[in-house]
């Protein structure tokens, strides 16, 4: 049941990513930079279209990384990760939610990454300062959500080895 609202919240963090990718690329110039010096010149710039294309690359491949298990996992396609979460098992509903929301905030933070580089190149409408609580609360919140697969594996094997005895 949980892993429904995973879903959605996946799907919500796609559809996010799209439209921040789309608008920020609309609204940044044809060479954007990446790096300031003191100053604010910029040191690095690439072509509009070099980041555009490196995001969505970047995108489809860390979707495709995300999803691989729990849809290997719903469709039985993985036996070994099915004989270990069944269906029935509470341990899949939850393991199915974490695999889902991790890769919304993965979304989310590559949606954040937009900003970020289009905060950089528009100084003069918004400072990228302004934005620094969600620089350092996204990789936070990944890190803990990464801790949470290591709680709820050790809890299914837990269960798994008291099942046993």
């Amino acid at each position: 049941m949980y892993y429904r609202f995973g879903k959605v919240f996946y799907f919500l963090s796609v559809l996010v990513f799209l439209f921040t990718l789309l608008y920020f690329y609309a609204a940044l110039p044809e060479q954007i930079g990446f790096r300031l010096d003191d100053q604010g010149s910029i040191l690095r710039d690439y072509a509009k279209s070099t980041y555009f294309y490196t995001l969505a690359i970047g995108f489809l491949l860390l979707n495709l990384v995300t999803i691989y298990t729990p849809k290997t996992l719903e469709t039985k396609t993985n036996r070994k990760l099915h004989r270990l979460f069944p269906i029935g098992d509470p341990f899949r509903d939850y393991l199915l939610t974490w695999f889902y929301s991790f890769g919304g905030w993965v979304n989310l933070s590559l949606a954040l990454s937009g900003l970020f580089v289009h905060a950089i190149n528009n100084q003069e409408v918004l400072s990228a300062s302004s934005y620094n609580l969600w620089f350092y609360l996204m990789p936070i919140i990944l890190f803990v959500w990464v801790g949470g697969l290591f709680v709820l594996l050790f809890k299914k094997f837990k269960a798994t080895q008291v099942g046993v005895n």
